[in-house]
């Protein structure tokens, strides 16, 4: 009985003994310089990403210019497409319409993307570019109708004139619907042109008349990212060469920027979307200018002479590849070249004189193999020559590991790439088990962007399973920040009635987008990096996963805060002893500001009817000298800042 009783408490006291974590950060120990633009985000015109997502423009088709050119149009009455004498070169569709009096009217509505998203009292622009019958004016009844069909917005306006002009009028709404159509009507005898149809709210991030989304924008704003990358992804590669994403397609005047079709359209048969084209109004002049709105670092992808290899064989010949190199050269010129250069002064004319002060280029997105690595040597040896002070970025492929992987960063490092871009989509438990991943990199070699990262659970849902092992992994990324130097979370947006791929960051309908708690792990990661990486270690764990726990620690000489950041993925909570040393003048506060997220269920989801299931508690722990105890709750990540 004496010895069942003594193994009893023997055994109790090993579990409180494992439930405890003693650590300790030694402020002495200052390492590696922590970039500035280290966390950062990712966007690709995915799951209605740009047109139907950030980009504010609410008329599908805007232009007539989709392969059948009535897609998102219902035309009634007399009403066909024409193109001669075009308003437009580059998108020279343009519609007809033939008034019948006001016994039939002839027109057109509009479904938008999944419907018109329109808010109560708000403002809506509406421009268009017109020419009217020679001698006669024409009546347009312009409304927006509800999803019961009953018009909230109206407006009249008479148009004369046989050549092209412009028009713009605001329509105000009196009522708040998800999903409206817009409605055009002729309502007299004589006929009409009309070319680049356009509706954005008035209140667009900034007021721009060719604006972003308020609430998308301010998501990432609020992320506070230090590198934004763009336009993709995928979407740069092209199913063929002739699709792929061209930049100089997406700059000058949005009315004559040419459709190209999105290779989201159809990749995925389960989620087909054939009206899915890209309109290029957010184009490489507006990505720039976001990054500059969120105070980011622009990264934009070019294509190297690659289509998407994953479903194409098709490729530019070595000796064919100076366009796509010149494309590069005045890519650098447009982002920052003065206004006396062909490229500088369109951005100017755009409105931006100044510089975008580009430090970063991509070339190529997931390409493997020996066909990449020559024509990546091609961009190299002109690049930087030319343009030694941008940092080159080269691919790892499409997997972390592998032949393909294997094969690419010992050729990275040959052609002294700035930058090796690192694509993981793996399981919560591959994230678990890799925050070790980058200790043994070499420290010589070319730095590591995480370029495309997501924790993909069984079911791809953004659930806190997911974010909690981002967050365990990243630990790892931080701690190794004299290796990996940029790091980007992937998908960006989706669209809940239009997406295709998850998990993703952000979802939105057309009126309120959701901040998933993988959105949360990269905010308290942004918001809280630190400048300098610092020594931790407690006792008995390694702090890569033994025992469930994850850790690292920063230093933020600008705010005066030694940051630690932990994760608790046990299934119960632990008793954590935090200790700051070497300090010089310890601690300024007996106070340790604390965010956290945490939930006892691995499962749930924020949702729209539930966006606030999982979002970061901020409380306060007393100090007690320089130690600090905590309880980790189970399922938890901490950001524990101390005042020095």
């Amino acid at each position: 009985m004496k010895q069942s009783i003594s193994l009893i408490l023997a055994f109790v006291f090993t579990l409180s003994l494992s439930a405890q974590i003693k650590m300790t950060v030694n402020a002495k120990q200052v390492g590696a310089e922590i970039q500035p633009d280290m966390y950062g985000v990712f966007f690709e015109d995915i799951n209605f990403g740009a047109d139907g997502g950030i980009y504010a423009e609410l008329i599908k088709n805007r232009s007539f210019e989709f392969e059948h050119p009535f897609v998102g149009w219902t035309p009634f009455g007399d009403v066909v497409i024409k193109s001669t004498d075009p308003c437009f070169d580059k998108n020279p569709n343009y519609v007809r319409i033939s008034g019948k009096g006001l016994r039939t009217f002839s027109g057109l509505e509009n479904t938008g993307f999944k419907g018109i998203g329109i808010k109560k009292d708000a403002e809506y622009r509406l421009s268009f570019y017109a020419r009217a019958e020679e001698g006669k004016t024409i009546k347009l009844k312009l409304e927006i109708v509800n999803s019961n069909n009953d018009p909230i917005a109206v407006k009249n306006i008479d148009i004369s004139g046989a050549e092209w002009s412009n028009h713009t009028t605001t329509l105000t709404a009196n009522s708040t619907d998800a999903h409206c159509k817009f409605r055009l009507m002729v309502e007299n005898w004589g006929y009409i042109e009309m070319d680049h149809i356009s509706l954005f709210p008035v209140d667009t991030w900034k007021g721009r008349e060719n604006g972003l989304r308020k609430d998308l924008v301010q998501a990432l704003y609020d992320l506070t990212p230090g590198v934004f990358r763009f336009p993709g992804g995928c979407i740069v590669e092209g199913n063929t060469v002739e699709s792929r994403y061209q930049w100089k397609n997406s700059v000058g005047p949005v009315e004559n920027r040419p459709l190209n079709i999105n290779r989201w359209n159809y990749t995925f048969k389960h989620k087909f979307f054939p009206d899915y084209y890209q309109t290029y109004g957010l184009g490489f002049y507006e990505y720039f200018l976001l990054s500059e709105d969120l105070g980011a670092e622009p990264l934009p992808v070019l294509n190297c002479g690659l289509a998407c290899q994953y479903e194409s064989k098709e490729l530019v010949a070595l000796e064919d590849l100076e366009p796509y190199i010149q494309d590069a050269l005045d890519l650098i010129e447009f982002a920052n070249g003065n206004t006396s250069t062909k490229w500088g002064k369109l951005r100017a004319e755009m409105g931006h004189p100044a510089p975008f002060n580009l430090k970063y280029l991509a070339i190529g997105n997931e390409q493997w193999g020996e066909i990449y690595v020559e024509r990546l040597q091609r961009f190299i040896d002109v690049l930087g020559k030319k343009h030694p002070e941008i940092e080159l970025i080269g691919s790892s492929g499409p997997q972390p590991d592998g032949k393909d992987f294997e094969y690419l960063w010992p050729k990275m490092k040959k052609l002294n790439v700035a930058l090796v871009d690192e694509h993981y989509y793996r399981s919560p438990e591959w994230f678990l088990k890799n925050a070790g991943r980058y200790d043994s990199y070499d420290r010589n070699g070319p730095k590591v962007f995480a370029g495309e990262y997501a924790a993909h659970p069984q079911n791809r849902a953004n659930n806190f399973e997911g974010a909690i092992a981002e967050a365990a992994f990243m630990t790892g990324l931080e701690r190794n920040a004299d290796v990996v130097k940029l790091a980007t979370y992937a998908p960006l947006f989706a669209h809940i009635e239009a997406w295709q791929w998850r998990p993703d960051m952000i979802w939105f309908d057309n009126l309120e987008c959701v901040r998933t708690p993988n959105y949360f792990v990269q905010q308290m990661y942004g918001t809280h990096s630190g400048t300098n990486i610092l020594s931790i270690s407690a006792d008995n764990l390694d702090l890569k996963g033994q025992d469930g726990i994850y850790a690292s620690s920063a230093i933020d000489k600008n705010k005066t805060e030694v940051i630690v950041k932990v994760v608790n993925t046990n299934a119960e909570s632990k008793e954590l002893t935090l200790s700051v040393e070497g300090l010089k003048k310890g601690l300024k506060s007996n106070l340790a500001q604390i965010t956290m997220l945490q939930s006892n269920d691995l499962q749930v989801e924020n949702t729209l009817d539930n966006p606030l299931n999982i979002i970061p508690q901020n409380f306060t722990e007393t100090v007690t000298g320089n130690t600090m105890k905590l309880k980790l709750a189970k399922n938890s990540f901490y950001v524990i800042r101390f005042k020095y």
